[in-house]
C-alpha cells in the first residue's frame, strides 16, 4: 500500500492523479486531516484515512498496512518539525519500508529562512532508520503566478530577486517526480535536487506576462524590508510576507537556481515552460497559491 499525506492539498491531489495511472486505486491510501474533504478520492476507490500531524496515535492508526509513505511538508510554517516528527515516529511504529519526503532545493546548504525545517526534518528521517528517499523541491511556477491578480490590477510585477534567476517548474512536475520514486524499487537512500530545465529571472516572468496579455508590465525590484512592508500592507499575515520576501531575497543569491536537470529526467520529459503555466494561471483566474 502506498500512502500520501495532504492529499487533498494542492500537490497531494496531484500526485494521486499520477499514481493512479499505474496503481489500482485500492492501493493507495489518501491520509487527510479532515476525511469529509476527501469524498470524491473515496468515491474512486481510494482508501481514506484521518491522519492530523499533531495526533501521533491517530497517525500511527492511519499508517497500518502502509508499505510507502509520501510525506508533504506541512504548510505551517513554525511547527513543521514537530508536526513532521510525529509522523516519521508513526510510521517508524507502525513498519513503513519508504519513506518519501518532499523537501526543498539544496535544503543542506540552503540559506533560505525555509531551509531550516527542511533540514532538521531530513536529520530526523535519517536518524529514524526508515529508509527513505528526499525529494528536495524547487520552487513551484505557481507561487509567482499566484500574484498575476495583483500585477495586472496595477501595472507592475513587485519582488526581492534582483537578477536571480530561479529554476521554475510546474507543481505538477514535481507531482509526477514524486509518483515516480514511489511506484519504483530502488529509490531507498536516493536524493534529488529537483529545479526546472530552464531558469527565469523575475523581469523574465514580466516580460511574459505582459507578451500574453498585452499590457506593459515592468517588474520593480525593491529591498527585501520595503516588499515585505507592501505584503503586509496588502493583507497578508506577517509570517508570510516575511517569508516571500527573504525568498526573493534568496533568490537574488541563487538559492532556487539549479542546472542539475534531475527533475527531466526523473519524470522523462522536459519540465513545463514558464509561458505555459502563466497561460494556464492566466485561463484559471491565477488562483493562490502556497509552497
Amino acid at each position: 500500500m502506498i500512502a500520501i499525506t495532504g492529499a487533498t492539498g494542492q500537490l497531494g491531489h496531484l500526485v494521486i492523479e499520477q499514481l493512479l495511472q499505474n496503481i489500482p486505486a485500492n492501493q493507495l491510501i489518501a491520509l487527510v486531516r479532515n476525511p469529509t474533504k476527501a469524498s470524491d478520492l473515496q468515491a474512486r476507490g481510494l482508501q481514506v484515512r484521518a491522519a492530523d500531524y499533531t495526533q501521533p496515535a491517530a497517525l500511527e492508526a492511519a499508517l497500518q498496512g502502509v508499505e510507502k509513505l509520501l510525506l508533504i511538508s506541512s504548510n505551517e510554517v513554525g511547527q513543521r518539525l514537530e508536526q513532521h516528527r510525529n509522523v516519521v515516529a508513526a510510521a517508524k511504529k507502525s513498519g513503513v519500508r519508504l519513506l518519501a519526503y518532499t523537501s526543498i532545493l539544496n535544503a543542506q546548504d540552503s540559506q533560505m529562512d525555509l531551509a531550516h525545517e527542511h533540514r532538521e526534518t531530513e536529520q530526523l528521517i535519517k536518524a529514524s532508520g526508515i529508509p527513505f528517499v528526499l525529494l528536495r523541491n524547487g520552487w513551484y511556477t505557481e507561487n509567482y503566478t499566484a500574484g498575476i491578480p495583483t500585477a495586472l490590477q496595477f501595472n507592475v510585477l513587485l519582488g526581492s530577486a534582483g537578477d536571480g534567476k530561479i529554476s521554475l517548474a510546474a507543481r505538477a512536475d514535481y507531482a509526477a517526480a514524486a509518483a515516480k520514486v514511489l511506484v519504483r524499487d530502488d529509490q531507498a537512500g536516493k536524493i534529488y535536487e529537483l529545479a526546472g530545465d530552464a531558469a527565469y529571472t523575475l523581469a523574465d516572468f514580466a516580460a511574459e506576462l505582459s507578451r500574453q496579455t498585452g499590457k506593459q508590465i515592468p517588474y520593480n525590484n525593491l529591498p527585501e524590508a520595503e516588499y515585505r512592508g507592501i505584503l503586509q500592507n496588502a493583507g497578508l499575515p506577517d509570517w508570510l510576507a516575511s517569508l516571500l520576501a527573504s525568498s526573493d531575497a534568496s533568490a537574488a543569491q541563487g538559492a532556487l537556481f539549479d542546472e542539475s536537470h534531475q527533475l527531466s529526467q526523473l519524470i522523462g520529459r522536459a519540465t513545463t515552460p514558464l509561458a505555459d503555466t502563466i497561460r494556464t494561471a492566466l485561463a484559471e483566474g491565477a488562483i493562490a497559491a502556497v509552497h
